[in-house]
């Protein structure tokens, strides 16, 4: 089964995150995620995943069942079963978190409580990704992700 949806972004990132793993960051600065070791931290822990796009503007996103294995993947923890997925500037901070509203650029896509690999592509403004359980979700990556 697929789904597909459209979000527009101003800081031309795709993040991706379960709001249980960013509560210590509701706090934060809305833009704490914009300081390079910081995203980094988030990632690497299995927070979140944020994908630099390349520039600003409309995106359509499909989540499909399965990418191949030729993609870029990440782990992600999802303890709560609900992944936000859309524009990096609704990342939880600033005393706010993506709440579903209008406003909202993204969605919420339920998922069983597990870890996961997050499969990931781009062609020009479509972005593909793909979420497969697997036994723990942890990253090392050293600079930021741009796809």
């Amino acid at each position: 089964m697929e789904t597909t949806f459209t979000f527009v972004t101003g800081t031309a990132t795709l993040a991706i995150f379960d709001l249980a793993c960013l509560q210590h960051r509701v706090s934060d600065d809305a833009d704490w995620w914009s300081i390079p070791e910081d995203e980094i931290e988030e990632i690497n822990r299995g927070n979140a995943l944020f994908l630099n796009l390349g520039e600003d503007g409309e995106y359509r996103v499909i989540i499909r069942d399965d990418l191949d294995d030729t993609c870029a993947s990440l782990s992600l923890r999802v303890p709560s079963g609900r992944v936000f997925i859309g524009a990096g500037e609704d990342t939880s901070g600033g005393d706010l978190e993506p709440d579903g509203s209008a406003v909202m650029a993204g969605i919420f896509l339920p998922l069983p409580v597990s870890c996961y690999r997050v499969r990931y592509s781009k062609s020009q403004s479509q972005i593909s990704l793909s979420f497969t359980p697997v036994e723990g979700a942890s990253n090392d990556i050293q600079d930021l992700l741009r796809i």
